[in-house]
């Protein structure tokens, strides 16, 4: 067995406010996800975060998940989480390109995520991965999203009037001059 390669880790940043992450696992492999979801959890509340869960089928419904979440709801990122085992048919390889290729493009919208869906051959890889004396890419991937929140805060200054956008942060409903508050 090849000895595994060394890799450089950041140091988990640092926040002046508190930060919620929304971890979505599909635990289609129950063991494997639930040491996913632990390093996950651990590695979040060691950069003095908090975390929800939420659970759906499989790797496909993880993306479609955290768009609801970043357009619902207030969380600073996202750790999706699961595991692809190569099977006899092509059906891995589409969940595998699928379920990536969204969350890019979710990311690519604003979404702060780490991808911690493993895509491997066989069992013995996932636990390898899964583990927190392994790989523990479950808290790479809280650490992924972490750094991306940290970046996201920096680049964040506070938004200036242009094109469309409001001239003060408040909802505003179309609606008669008489009774702005009705369409």
């Amino acid at each position: 067995m090849a000895q595994a390669e060394v890799h450089h880790v950041l140091d988990l940043p640092n926040f002046e406010k508190p930060v919620k992450l929304l971890i979505v696992v599909a635990p289609y492999y129950k063991d494997i996800a639930a040491e996913l979801v632990a390093g996950a959890k651990a590695t979040i509340e060691q950069a003095g975060g908090t975390w929800d869960l939420v659970e759906v089928p499989g790797a496909l419904e993880v993306p479609s998940a955290i768009s609801i979440a970043h357009r619902l709801s207030n969380f600073d990122g996202f750790v999706a989480l699961g595991c692809v085992i190569r099977g006899e048919t092509t059906h891995y390889d589409t969940v595998c390109n699928d379920s990536s290729r969204a969350l890019q493009l979710l990311g690519l919208d604003g979404a702060c995520i780490g991808n911690g869906i493993l895509t491997v051959e066989n069992r013995e890889q996932a636990v390898v991965r899964a583990e927190a004396g392994g790989q523990n890419k479950g808290g790479g991937a809280a650490a992924a999203a972490l750094h991306l929140i940290a970046l996201t805060r920096r680049f964040g200054a506070e938004r200036k009037s242009v094109g469309f956008l409001p001239q003060v942060e408040e909802i505003q409903i179309a609606g008669d001059i008489v009774d702005p508050d009705v369409a």
